[in-house]
């Protein structure tokens, strides 16, 4: 039995350069929780302020179910 996580990571509002550094510190920070990277999928997701969306990642992570 696995658990699943999604996470949305947004890419940089300035250019198309996408965070290297900071999806690295977000893959890292999810492997100490135990959580392993099942899939990368990019698209739309919901911003921060108002109803649009802005280009970016959904990670997806799995890991064995606890107990």
């Amino acid at each position: 039995m696995y658990e699943y996580k999604v996470v949305t990571f947004r890419e940089s509002l300035i250019g198309d350069a996408l965070d290297s550094d900071k999806l690295e510190k977000t893959l890292n920070k999810h492997a100490e929780e135990g959580w392993a990277l099942k899939d990368i999928t990019s698209g739309d997701v919901k911003g921060r302020v108002g109803p649009g969306a802005v280009e970016g990642l959904l990670l997806t992570f799995e890991r064995p179910r606890q107990g």
